[in-house]
């Protein structure tokens, strides 16, 4: 098979992945459940992890690091533990339902929210954030690229933008920890929200968020934290305070195998590879008769993600014919952006999405674009 749905898990992890969680399956104990060897190593190794992520996305306290089963959990705690009744919250039109869905349960509770508009193309209109700003805005809570064209918000204009209003600014970072550069600190970064089993390339069921030195989120379960015991609150102090329960040791020692494979390999040699697979597959694909290709191809910095229709075919008649034919695995619907969808009009067909990871090839890449062609005139 040909797997090009990378943008929903990559599906190729580095061999280092593996051995670690099979290592931790048969040596750890509980983290911070006791003082013997196996609760030890998993702590051990659990603190790795979080002093890498902090080096990778500029997070300058490890302990400031605290882990969830993914990025959608990490959003709830965020947006749901920062925001509230009387609110204001501007956030886009890219976003994902892990971030529309959040604020969409605050407006409910009271909380206002705005858009700012993507067009036709999909592009942001960066001038609405000044438009939308009120007395009572909060916060900025928005993607770093977009799920469902792979377009990327520029952070650090956003970043600007939330410290000159004393805003608090959200990120989800789910398609771009470990591929494009996150500094916390230099792009003005409250609180980041990261899933470890897309582009960070580790086991699913592993995530977190990584919050700015006095930003104090409220939790959002409570319960065991192994400490403060006799206490009838949870923790004040982090990562305790968002992290009640048993934590999945064994993925995120897969997790740390990961990370020790992006710094070893270099993020920017990962992202070339990439990014130079995807643009050879628009370049292939954009002129064909029939074929439409959303986003912004211009931009320089873009997630590894073509997505694309064929003439007034289902993008789930696409997709499945992709996989039945051709053996190639990729992603049709609604890609869980609606909003996005509305203003691309692709409501009613969805679209074809196309991701790639750092394992897939040229070889891989040509078959895909040879197989929308033959699609493409098929469909005329």
């Amino acid at each position: 098979m040909i797997y090009l749905d990378n943008a929903a898990t990559t599906q190729i992890k580095p061999p280092a992945v593996a051995a670690a969680v099979l290592e931790a399956l048969s040596s750890y104990g509980n983290c911070g459940r006791g003082g013997h060897e196996g609760a030890l190593s998993a702590a051990r190794a659990i603190y790795a992890a979080r002093e890498k992520l902090a080096a990778l996305l500029g997070c300058s306290r490890a302990d400031h690091v605290c882990f969830t089963q993914n990025s959608t959990q990490a959003l709830n705690m965020a947006v749901c533990g920062l925001l509230g009744p009387g609110d204001h919250i501007i956030s886009t039109d890219l976003e994902h339902n892990s971030v529309l869905r959040p604020l969409y349960r605050l407006r409910e509770a009271g909380a206002v929210l705005d858009f700012v508009p993507a067009n036709k193309n999909g592009q942001l209109d960066y001038d609405a954030f000044e438009k939308l700003l009120r007395t009572e805005t909060k916060a900025v809570v928005c993607t770093h690229a977009s799920n469902l064209t792979g377009d990327t918000v520029d952070i650090e204009w956003v970043g600007r933008f939330a410290g000159e209003h004393g805003l608090l600014f959200i990120l989800d970072a789910s398609q771009t920890a470990g591929v494009l550069p996150i500094d916390m600190a230099a792009q003005n970064i409250s609180v980041v929200c990261f899933t470890g089993h897309k582009s960070l390339m580790g086991p699913q069921g592993t995530g977190g968020l990584c919050l700015r030195e006095g930003v104090d989120v409220r939790p959002f379960a409570v319960g065991g934290t192994g400490v403060q015991s006799y206490s009838e609150t949870q923790p004040r102090e982090y990562p305790a305070r968002l992290e009640a329960g048993t934590l999945n040791g064994h993925g995120l020692a897969g997790l740390s195998a990961a990370l020790d494979f992006l710094r070893e390999t270099g993020p920017d040699v990962i992202r070339a590879r990439e990014d130079a697979l995807a643009r050879r597959f628009y370049e292939a694909v954009r002129g064909l008769p029939g074929v439409t290709v959303y986003g912004d191809w211009k931009a320089s910095v873009r997630a590894p993600i073509v997505t694309l229709n064929i003439a007034d075919m289902d993008s789930a008649e696409v997709s499945d014919e992709l996989a039945e034919r051709f053996d190639i695995a990729t992603r049709p619907g609604a890609h869980c952006a609606p909003r996005l969808h509305r203003a691309l009009g692709t409501e009613g067909q969805g679209a074809v999405r196309f991701s790639w990871s750092y394992f897939n090839t040229e070889a891989e890449t040509d078959a895909a674009a040879a197989a929308i062609a033959v699609l493409a005139r098929e469909a005329l």
